[in-house]
């Protein structure tokens, strides 16, 4: 199999080099790609001493950012994405793998039960995942996982809508459900981290309504504007029903709030012709 394993890499020099010596062991012959983003350690070095092709950022762009870059510097036919923090282990490469064999385009390492991840941390995920879930009528094991095994020539057709930032596993994700793609999860044990996380709780927090709604306008923004349309709705037919029941008139409130949902519900039908049309050019 033609295979390129891409590792984004901030300041990781005290695991990085066990993890490439761990997949160039493993799959000596595979390509081994670690984007360095900006890191002011050695991380750079110690990934070249232990085998890795090294790509540069002159400074740091983020995480979706390298993975970009390292999509557009694989020549494989099959790209695995992996930290480079020691989360993951190697030896669930060979899984992913098994599952493109089998004709998947993308298979997640879903995050099982006791890995490594905060109780808030953990919270959100599940929401994420149950969102996801509803949204796309498939079930996700985990939204937000970075380990996964890709087609390339398919994953490149996403690339403009990566953000730079770390939820580019919830953005290819849903891209590939919109676009018909096959997605497969198989469960993987995520150890604890080496080194410091560049997820700063309070700082990253509100990600999480935006990743949020994101999920929704990926793929379906009727779903997400729809119910919000029809909730003002209801809240207009009881205002209005309670104040001719008690005044004998129609108020402003409830004209506000019918005229309120009419336009949510047109900006959902708006949002999903243009969904639609930015996923006609992968129909071709």
């Amino acid at each position: 199999m033609n295979l390129s394993i891409v590792l984004p890499a901030k300041n990781e020099s005290a695991a990085i080099g066990n993890t490439v010596r761990g997949i160039v062991n493993l799959y000596p012959e595979a390509e081994v790609i670690v984007v360095n983003d900006g890191s002011t350690d050695s991380t750079a070095e110690v990934a070249m001493a232990a085998g890795a092709k090294v790509v540069q950022h002159i400074y740091s762009k983020g995480n979706g950012a390298s993975i970009k870059t390292g999509a557009r510097a694989a020549t494989g036919q099959i790209i695995v994405f992996l930290d480079a923090d020691g989360q993951h282990n190697p030896a669930d490469i060979e899984y992913l793998l098994q599952k493109i064999g089998e004709g998947y385009d993308m298979v997640v390492g879903a995050r099982q039960k006791g890995s490594q991840a905060s109780l808030g941390r953990g919270i959100a995920n599940s929401a994420y995942n149950r969102l996801a879930s509803w949204m796309t009528g498939h079930k996700v094991a985990d939204l937000t996982s970075g380990f996964r095994a890709v087609k390339a020539e398919k994953f490149r057709e996403f690339l403009y809508l990566l953000p730079n930032g770390f939820s580019y596993p919830t953005t290819s994700t849903m891209a590939f459900f919109r676009a018909g793609y096959s997605v497969a999860y198989v469960p993987i044990h995520a150890a604890k981290r080496i080194g410091k996380s560049h997820i700063n709780v309070l700082r990253d927090g509100a990600r999480f309504f935006l990743i949020i709604f994101k999920i929704g306008t990926l793929f379906s923004p009727l779903k997400i504007f729809a119910p919000v349309a029809l909730a003002m709705f209801v809240l207009a037919s009881t205002w209005y029903g309670w104040t001719w029941w008690s005044y004998g008139r129609f108020t402003n409130m409830s004209a506000l709030l019918y005229t309120g949902s009419v336009m949510v519900f047109l900006m959902g039908l708006i949002s999903e012709q243009i969904t639609a049309l930015m996923y006609k050019g992968m129909d071709k």
